[in-house]
């Protein structure tokens, strides 16, 4: 961070980030990593595997449509109440119980295990609306995608140490003392929740939410927000580069998100040893700490667009090559390269989107901005998991997300960042 920074400011930057590094946990050890595993040999125990798939993708989906239900109204309430850091920190804690609640789910109950899944998905995507609106709290607008990607760095760290040791944990039960490796892979549950809980920490001690102009409604309910959630689509309409990104986000991120949440599956369903899948998954963590950096500075160079649009080419040629790999080397490298990428996008569509609103209202649209996501993922692990089971291939349904990098690409070619940054001053001064 530049030396310039004050040191209060600094220190509130680094305890926001550090909540990346929390919940980064959940999203590769649980999300990524160790559920569709699990899920497939333990819980989902005897189904076959296009069975499993379809199921898996349709819990995902099932996430992500809560998500998309609760996330404007909680970027309202966030907005009205004044208090983001408190609203994080609830959804965390919601997270964080269901996580470590996987570890009492029993061999063959697939109900419960998704049910608990879904649920945490719902703390770690509703918190990151609070979180997500707090960057323009902490940062200055030319610091944004400096931070915005210092968040996602600190966040691949943090989720690929977890990982590594839970890997580790996995692969020589032994050593920790453990039976086997069912026991190893519920307890690397367990492990997530105090990890997302005990790194929370920073952001609840130093970080303060600057003071309204106006006293914060204390009141504001689900009913109350569902009203404002039609004047919230208003503002953004009144921000036509803002929705323009919107609309581009909605497709590329579902292609992101997808390839996340669906890659050691497909990798189970190409006939791939699990070990091997886990072991390429914490590759794209190690390789996406110093990526996602990099990005920060090719954002300052080039702009948060132009970084993008170079992720979102690699994604295109990386979902060819998974279309046609047949070894297990290949998984290490589109690991590899992923790594380089992901990061990056998302890092960057955070830091852009920021530039294209106003900070007073950054609560709802962030709102906005996650619901979108993942409305968006709402699509993919079901394209991806029924059209498998249609065509009877794996390799089909991994190739149908290339579709949605293709449309969210051109999308973004329209939207004209400095159109869209004045758009956001004169709000601001309206």
């Amino acid at each position: 961070m530049s030396s310039g920074v004050p040191v209060s400011r600094r220190r509130a930057q680094w305890s926001w980030a550090f909540y990346d590094w929390a919940n980064s946990a959940f999203a590769t050890t649980v999300m990524a990593g160790f559920f569709p595993v699990f899920f497939k040999s333990y819980w989902a125990a005897g189904m076959s595997v296009t069975e499993s798939t379809a199921r898996l993708g349709t819990a995902n989906a099932l996430a992500s449509l809560l998500v998309v239900l609760l996330a404007p109204i909680l970027g309202v309430i966030a907005d009205r109440s004044g208090h983001k850091k408190r609203l994080l920190l609830l959804l965390a804690t919601l997270g964080v119980l269901m996580t470590g609640s996987l570890f009492l789910v029993a061999e063959g109950n697939w109900l419960v295990a998704v049910a608990l899944y879904v649920f945490g998905i719902l703390g770690f995507a509703g918190g990151n609306v609070a979180y997500d609106a707090m960057l323009l709290d902490i940062a200055e607008r030319s610091e944004l995608e400096r931070v915005s990607a210092l968040g996602f760095a600190l966040g691949y760290l943090g989720g690929g140490l977890l990982f590594a040791l839970n890997v580790a944990m996995v692969l020589e039960p032994t050593w920790f003392g453990l039976a086997d490796k069912g026991e190893a892979v519920r307890y690397a549950f367990v492990s997530v929740a105090i990890w997302w809980a005990l790194f929370s920490l920073p952001v609840l001690l130093f970080v303060h939410e600057p003071p309204r102009e106006q006293a914060p409604r204390e009141s504001v309910g689900f009913a109350h927000a569902w009203r404002e959630l039609v004047m919230t689509w208003r503002l953004l309409r009144s921000l036509p580069m803002a929705f323009m990104f919107l609309l581009a986000y909605w497709f590329y991120i579902d292609g992101v998100d997808t390839i996340v949440r669906m890659a050691v599956d497909y990798g189970l369903s190409l006939g791939f040893a699990a070990e091997g899948l886990l072991t390429a998954l914490l590759i794209t963590q190690l390789v996406g700490f110093p990526a996602a950096l990099a990005f920060g500075r090719i954002g300052d160079r080039i702009g948060a667009k132009q970084a993008i649009g170079i992720a979102l080419v690699v994604y295109m040629l990386t979902v060819f090559w998974a279309w046609r790999m047949t070894d297990t080397w290949e998984f290490y490298g589109l690991a590899v390269i992923i790594g380089l990428v992901q990061g990056g996008v998302q890092a960057m569509s955070r830091a852009l989107y920021a530039r294209l609103i106003p900070t007073e209202h950054a609560g709802r649209l962030f709102g906005l901005y996650n619901m979108m996501g993942k409305f968006a993922a709402v699509v993919g692990p079901i394209m991806v998991g029924w059209v498998a089971l249609a065509s009877g291939s794996p390799r089909t349904g991994i190739l149908s997300v290339l579709l949605l990098f293709v449309i969210g690409g051109f999308l973004l070619l329209r939207v004209d960042v400095a159109r869209g940054e004045r758009e956001a001053a004169a709000r601001e001064r309206a």
